[in-house]
C-alpha cells in the first residue's frame, strides 16, 4: 500500500514540474513572438517609407532610373519575405530569408544614397531631409527591435534545452527557434551609411 502511495505522490511530482516546465516554455514562446511582432511593426514603417523616399528623389534622378528600380524591387522583396516570416517567427529559414531581403534591401538604399549625393539640391530639399530622418530614425528602432528579439529567442531556447526541460520541449512541440541576423557579409556590417552634410 505504501509503496503505491509513494509511486502515486513521485508521478505528482513529476507531473507538475513538466506542467511549471511547459507553462514557462509557452510564455517564453510567446514572448519572442511578441517580440517579432515589433520587428514586423518597424519593418512595415521602413517599406512605406521607401516610396515616399523613391517619389522624392525621381524628379532630381532622370538618369538613376536602374538604381530606383532595384530599390522598389528590393523593398517589394522584402515585404514578401517579411509577411512570410511573420506566419512563423523564429523558423531557421524564415529568418534567414528575412535577414537577407533586408540586408538586400539596405544595400540598395546605400546605392541610392551615394547616387544622391550628386545631387546637391536634391540634398537641400527638405521633404527628402525629413524622410531621410524618419528612415534613420526606423533604421535605429528595427536594431533595438531586434535586439529584443534575439535575446527573447536566446532565452527560450536555452530554456528548452536545459534538464529535464529537454524532457518536455522535444515531445510537447517546442523547437528550436532561430535568431534574425541582419547580416551576411562583413561589408553589410557596416550598415547603411546616410548623411547631407
Amino acid at each position: 500500500m505504501w509503496f503505491f502511495l509513494v509511486l502515486a505522490f513521485i508521478a505528482l511530482i513529476i507531473t507538475l514540474v513538466a506542467v511549471k516546465i511547459f507553462n514557462e516554455l509557452v510564455v517564453l514562446r510567446n514572448s519572442f513572438n511578441n517580440a517579432f511582432k515589433q520587428i514586423d511593426v518597424q519593418l512595415k514603417r521602413r517599406y512605406d517609407l521607401i516610396p515616399n523616399l523613391v517619389e522624392a528623389v525621381k524628379g532630381y534622378m532622370k538618369f538613376e532610373r536602374d538604381t530606383l528600380e532595384a530599390v522598389i524591387k528590393a523593398r517589394n522583396t522584402a515585404v514578401s519575405v517579411s509577411q512570410q516570416a511573420a506566419l512563423k517567427p523564429g523558423d531557421p529559414a524564415k529568418m534567414k530569408d528575412l535577414g537577407s531581403a533586408n540586408s538586400a534591401l539596405s544595400e540598395t538604399l546605400g546605392r541610392l544614397m551615394a547616387v544622391v549625393e550628386a545631387y546637391p539640391e536634391l540634398k537641400a530639399n527638405q521633404n527628402m531631409s525629413m524622410l531621410m530622418e524618419e528612415l534613420n530614425s526606423t533604421e535605429n528602432r528595427i536594431a533595438f527591435a531586434r535586439q529584443a528579439f534575439n535575446d527573447t529567442v536566446m532565452e527560450y531556447n536555452i530554456t528548452r534545452e536545459k534538464f529535464p526541460n529537454n524532457f518536455v520541449s522535444g515531445p510537447f512541440g517546442f523547437e528550436a527557434a532561430a535568431l534574425l541576423d541582419s547580416t551576411s557579409s562583413p561589408q553589410e556590417r557596416e550598415g547603411v551609411k546616410i548623411s547631407f552634410a
